[in-house]
């Protein structure tokens, strides 16, 4: 059972693999987890119909309220956290990724939020994926 005190990264683990796993049945091939580099990480890659896929995700625990048992907690957007300077580091990751895997910087790939909703005490999970973000 999940632990509501666990530390961030533990649960961000959890969130990264729930993602691969909502990844994986829509048809996606992992490839790498957690490409790092000083100047940024790549939660997850991925590769589709022969593109490349970088996926952020955001992991989020929720509490169950009186009225709804099911994960939901909208006032909070964890996608948001990927803001303008965590997008240029993401782009300079991809770039560093792509040339050293010999892709070169013209080869078409997208980039994508993927939200883990965690709701501990339930044990259940509600992901969403936001595609296509433009680095």
């Amino acid at each position: 059972m999940i632990d509501s005190k666990l530390n961030s990264r533990l649960k961000g683990n959890i969130g990264e693999d729930i993602a691969c796993t909502f990844l994986m049945k829509k048809g996606f091939t992992i490839v790498d987890r957690n490409y790092l580099k000083k100047w940024g990480e790549i939660d997850i890659v991925t590769k589709k119909k022969n593109i490349f896929h970088f996926i952020e995700v955001k992991s989020v625990e929720v509490k169950s309220t009186a009225a709804h048992t099911n994960v939901s907690n909208d006032s909070f957007r964890p996608e948001e956290n990927v803001h303008v300077l965590k997008q240029r580091r993401l782009r300079r990751v991809v770039q560093t990724y792509l040339l050293e895997r010999g892709q070169g910087l013209d080869v078409e790939f997208f980039f994508h939020v993927v939200v883990v909703r965690m709701n501990t005490e339930t044990r259940r999970a509600k992901v969403s994926m936001i595609e296509n973000v433009i680095l």
